[in-house]
């Protein structure tokens, strides 16, 4: 069974590193292929899957609307498709979903499945162009065997938007490597002396893109509100992104420069996160949240934003604690209320650890090569 995966941007997101984790689950259960738009940073794990997967670029795949590269992307993927006589084709993110979808239809590609990781119709653009996506999405659908959702709460927004069949659909997890996660190589306080702290200074931090759509403009004035009451308290932000010099003019502006930490991306993300003493995730959109996961799985007290699937993830707050979205007064209240309690501190945060054994890599490979087989059983009878 020859597999196409399909994804709009290769990036250090986690519906990368969820796609690189499906195709490098299969190594020889499944012939498998990737192409992917225009990436700027290959994440390591492509690097390490090159030898053995074949990939592409396709520069003219890129995330904001464009109708001529839009046009060139499909016409590329469709002849990719024509000449690999791939069995299946397996769509991620919004944009490769629609236009690889439309390909494989055209190309005569047997079966077709779709994981959105996340709608692009919450949170990422106005109403006229949010409802212009809910249109494509339920013509895409009308021609796909599985959409695969991250979390049922996903599964639930699509089709409330009347977007595909409930038979349609399958909730699969993003998995997460559990193991990296859970054990410790270095102690927290030699963690904070690499960043430049006190061993004894209190962390709080969080992992993502610097993307608007991720909410760190709250968490950095929520942090402005808590910086006076808590003068040993800094705050880290893993990650890159577009909004990366405004949340540093930001934090000029706010008189922190000196303890707010930009890291970048890191190799060392679960170092880091060992020695944060409180994990916020303040997102105002969010397919599933695989940095979330990873936080849980360290066993770290979370405080996360009360939208889209989060709830979900934290067991509706008993794994972490919920504010709501776009709220920095709100943000700040539920960090300050954590700080404050050790107690519940760490009852939220061994409810996350115990919570995030649901997430692993194995339990969403499983899943989904089941997915895959039922898809070619059911060609093989129909012959």
């Amino acid at each position: 069974m020859r597999i196409l995966h399909l994804i709009t941007r290769l990036d250090r997101g986690g519906s990368a590193t969820n796609t690189l984790l499906t195709v490098a689950g299969f190594p020889s259960l499944f012939g498998q292929s990737l192409i992917y738009g225009r990436t700027r940073d290959i994440p390591q794990l492509a690097r390490r899957l090159e030898p053995q997967v074949e990939m592409a670029e396709i520069p003219d795949l890129v995330r904001s609307p464009s109708p001529v590269k839009d046009l060139m992307a499909f016409l590329k993927i469709y002849r990719l498709l024509r000449k690999g006589r791939f069995d299946l084709v397996h769509t991620h993110t919004s944009k490769a979903g629609i236009i690889g979808r439309f390909a494989a239809r055209m190309a005569g590609v047997p079966h077709i499945v779709h994981t959105p990781h996340g709608q692009a119709f919450n949170g990422y653009a106005g109403s006229v162009l949010t409802n212009f996506f809910v249109l494509l999405e339920r013509w895409a659908a009308s021609f796909t065997d599985r959409i695969i959702g991250l979390t049922d709460q996903e599964v639930c927004d699509n089709l409330e938007r009347r977007i595909g069949k409930p038979q349609q659909f399958v909730t699969i997890h993003s998995g997460v490597d559990l193991k990296r996660f859970e054990s410790r190589k270095t102690e927290a306080g030699a963690v904070k002396v690499s960043l430049g702290l006190s061993p004894s200074a209190r962390l709080i931090g969080s992992v993502g893109r610097l993307d608007p759509v991720k909410g760190h403009t709250y968490l950095l004035d929520a942090f402005g509100i808590l910086a006076p009451r808590f003068p040993d308290l800094h705050l880290a932000l893993v990650g890159d992104g577009e909004l990366l010099s405004d949340l540093r003019s930001r934090t000029q502006h706010l008189g922190l420069t000196d303890r707010v930490l930009f890291l970048g991306w890191r190799e060392d993300v679960p170092d880091l996160l060992h020695a944060f003493d409180l994990f916020v995730f303040p997102s105002l959109s969010e397919g599933m949240g695989r940095g979330l996961v990873e936080a849980m799985a360290s066993g770290l007290p979370i405080v996360a934003s009360r939208v889209c699937s989060i709830p979900e993830v934290l067991a509706e707050g008993e794994a972490g604690y919920l504010v709501e979205p776009a709220d920095s007064l709100s943000l700040a209240c539920g960090i300050e209320t954590l700080l404050r309690d050790p107690e519940l501190q760490n009852r939220l945060a061994k409810a996350a650890r115990e919570r995030a054994r649901n997430y692993s890599v194995e339990t969403m490979l499983q899943k989904i090569e089941a997915v895959y087989q039922s898809l070619l059983e059911s060609e093989n009878g129909n012959r």
